[in-house]
């Protein structure tokens, strides 16, 4: 069977050491130790057994375990314990096969047959064709706002049907020369047909390496080994999940032995604790986006001009320096950077204070006030803040920062204010503009609506050659460059501690891909 295997990342990021955020070793059954693993060397065969804590920021008393709407990454560490998508994102963001054994495409791309490998959920039941095309319709249903609903939109789901118990052919609205990555999408989970929403939090069923036990929202999860998983059952025999919102109280629960794996450390505490004996400190390079996000249907930032002096009021270099304490690189006003098709032959943007103040005055906002929402949800938001409020000052413009609830501030950002400190993990390039930043998407967090932009997604998406796609696609990015909502001013290194006692932990996958939080193959030594 033939496999497509998707958007790969080049240059820049193959070449970084240890890119990414944090992943756990291996995508088989093996209990071979990689080498990769916490620790430095090989740890040995590992270990059966044992409790493992994991400390994650949350999302308060709305949580939910419902995998179609994970959205933090507390929410999809949680999911993915629980459940499994067709396909999902390698090391170097290529699709890889996961319930799905296999996929074929016809001659012209626009109908695609699956083939699922033999699961079961926890229940027992078989994962079927018709699973799929439950999961997939849930997902699509007009009156949710599912995270991988735009991602989805290529298939036509009145159309596709289940071949057998384990081949779905999928009929598409148009050629999809990337149709795995479709099969991989942010949030496409397969749960079981019939699900109703209050299943997922009473007590939710999927195929995943863990069962479930119990789940506190804002609280805590516990989740069991899953013995019959197909991928090879866990080392643990159980997984907590711990909320903690303030970094401190990750790491403090980390050295006090509350955790053992405490998730996004800020650079400050990776100094102080990297080389010592205590902790183990994972630094992933340059391998998380940092913005901030403008919203472009509302005044100020509905006027480009605006947009634009606020690319140059920017100085990238000092926000790396000062909120991130350098331990990142500067970005460029693009998501993506070193990934496949990424924009990397457009100028490097500089700080241009005069030219900033000739475009606010011709856009009549000399005087201009504005609201930047920030928290301490993530590492360096609120520093960023201070930071960019300072620059913007010497170009006379007034930011008043404005503190948000860790709770809910992913939630109250997508459509409240006008602008805000944004942060994500690694997708491809046609991902990011298909969940952020098409009309439908539904984590739109600039507004950006462009039915023409719209029209070169899909134009993208159905280009065969791989050139004349990768021009569409940098046609798409060059007007981002010129107008767009996001002013990506770097890209962070991404930060874990664990206890000395955790094995497995791989260092080369990052956030939002198949390996990372990876914790069916750790152990504790």
């Amino acid at each position: 069977m033939r496999e497509y295997p998707g958007l790969r990342r080049r240059g820049f990021l193959a070449a970084a050491s240890g890119v990414g955020a944090l992943a756990l070793v291996g995508c088989g059954g093996s209990d071979n130790d990689s080498g990769s693993g916490s620790g430095g060397g090989s740890d040995g065969k590992p270990r059966r057994g044992g409790r493992l804590r994991a400390a994650f920021a949350g999302g308060g008393a709305s949580e939910t375990l419902d995998p179609h709407l994970a959205n933090l990454f507390a929410d999809v560490a949680r999911a993915k314990a629980l459940f499994d998508k067709l396909a999902d994102y390698g090391d170097d963001l290529s699709a890889e096969p996961r319930l799905a054994s296999g996929w074929e495409p016809n001659a012209g791309l626009d109908r695609w047959k699956v083939t699922l490998r033999k699961a079961e959920f926890h229940d027992g039941k078989p994962v079927t064709a018709e699973d799929v095309l439950f999961s997939f319709r849930r997902i699509a249903d007009p009156e949710k706002a599912f995270r991988a609903k735009a991602s989805l939109e290529p298939i036509d789901l009145k159309a596709s049907r289940a071949v057998d118990e384990r081949t779905v052919e999928f009929v598409l609205k148009r050629p999809t020369a990337e149709f795995p990555n479709v099969l991989a999408a942010f949030g496409a989970y397969i749960v079981p047909d019939g699900s109703s929403d209050a299943d997922f939090d009473k007590k939710p069923v999927g195929s995943g390496p863990f069962r479930f036990v119990s789940f506190a929202p804002g609280r805590s999860a516990v989740f069991r080994r899953n013995d019959a998983y197909w991928d090879g059952a866990p080392h643990l025999d159980e997984l907590e999940f711990v909320v903690a919102n303030e970094e401190s109280a990750r790491v403090n629960a980390l050295l006090g032995g509350q955790v053992e794996y405490a998730h996004e450390l800020n650079p400050t505490t990776a100094r102080a604790h990297e080389g010592k004996s205590q902790i183990e400190i994972v630094r992933l390079r340059n391998s998380a986006m940092q913005a901030f996000a403008m919203k472009t249907d509302r005044p100020p930032f509905d006027d480009k001009r605006v947009r634009e002096a606020f690319f140059l009021i920017a100085d990238r270099q000092e926000l790396i320096d000062g909120a991130l304490s350098g331990a990142g690189v500067v970005g460029n006003d693009l998501f993506g950077k070193g990934y496949e098709y990424y924009a990397d032959g457009l100028p490097q943007r500089e700080q241009d204070l005069d030219r900033a103040r000739s475009l606010l005055r011709k856009a009549g906002a000399e005087k201009l006030k504005v609201t930047l929402d920030t928290s301490a949800v993530a590492a360096g938001f609120t520093e960023a803040a201070g930071i960019f409020r300072d620059q913007a000052a010497k170009a006379g413009v007034t930011v008043e920062v404005k503190m948000g609830s860790k709770d809910s501030y992913w939630a109250d950002i997508l459509d409240s204010g006008t602008l805000c400190c944004y942060r994500s993990g690694a997708m491809p390039i046609e991902s990011h503009i298909s969940q952020r930043l098409l009309t439908d998407s539904t984590t739109n967090a600039t507004k950006w609506h462009h039915k023409d932009f719209d029209a070169l997604y899909q134009q993208a998406q159905s280009t065969k050659d791989d050139t004349e796609r990768a021009a569409v696609f940098g046609r798409m990015q060059r007007r981002l460059y010129a107008e767009g909502g996001f002013l990506v001013w770097g890209f962070a290194d991404w930060i874990i501690g664990t206890a000395r006692g955790v094995k497995g932990v791989e260092r080369k996958a990052p956030a939002n891909t198949l390996d990372w939080a990876r914790f069916d193959k750790v152990w504790l030594a």
